[in-house]
């Protein structure tokens, strides 16, 4: 009881309650006034401004093939390895995003109905990952959209940005030891044979998810 009184009594940041609230599409979103009734600095200016755009999926269009993890990886961490790429088929390949269901032969994935689900980083307003990492290794690159990036020299692999992310998307690399994550360069939508990748406006994304197959994960 004493432990629940000091934690709802103890002065909380911005960044403390946006780390407590909800996970949405775009991180938690959430008014000053709201803010300031649970005591929160609503003067704290975020340390991420608002990425410039991110990438989208429509799987309609997608036909697993894969390209896309080839080319992330070859063109950002220099070899071909899927498994560490920023934008994955792969994880969601045999059977959706769900996993294996009594109903898998009508469910996503290969041995389903064939519709593939790409997963992709949302650029979150306030980012799970850069918020949770412990050394501040992750950071809005204004030369690049503002796009969220891992700085590789602080980065030390501890995997917290990849269990904060809802979707998992960061990667720590088993033989680097460091973390990586989509910084929208937009080669694999370049790569992407049917189009199905493409990057937008961060502010368009409604838009996006209203269309037909548009996936944000």
């Amino acid at each position: 009881m004493e432990e629940k009184k000091s934690f709802f009594n103890r002065e909380q940041t911005r960044r403390d309650f946006l780390k407590l609230t909800g996970k949405g599409i775009g991180g938690a979103v959430v008014s000053l006034s709201i803010l300031s009734l649970f005591g929160c600095d609503t003067k704290e200016v975020s340390a991420f401004p608002l990425a410039e755009g991110l990438m989208v999926a429509d799987r309609s269009k997608c036909t697993g093939c894969q390209r896309c993890e080839i080319t992330c990886t070859a063109m950002n961490e220099g070899k071909i390895q899927p498994f560490i790429s920023r934008v994955n088929v792969s994880k969601n390949y045999n059977f959706g995003k769900e996993g294996p269901k009594i109903n898998f032969a009508s469910a996503d994935g290969q041995y389903g109905n064939l519709l593939m689900t790409p997963s992709t980083c949302k650029q979150c307003r306030e980012p799970f990952c850069g918020n949770a990492c412990p050394v501040g290794a992750i950071y809005a690159d204004k030369n690049n959209g503002n796009a969220r990036t891992v700085n590789k020299e602080l980065c030390i692999g501890c995997g917290t940005c990849v269990q904060a992310c809802p979707w998992h998307m960061p990667n720590v690399d088993a033989e680097t030891k460091k973390s990586s994550k989509c910084i929208t360069c937009g080669e694999c939508a370049k790569a992407c044979p049917t189009g199905a990748l493409s990057v937008i406006p961060w502010e368009d994304v409604k838009v996006a998810m209203d269309r037909h197959g548009m996936l944000l994960g």
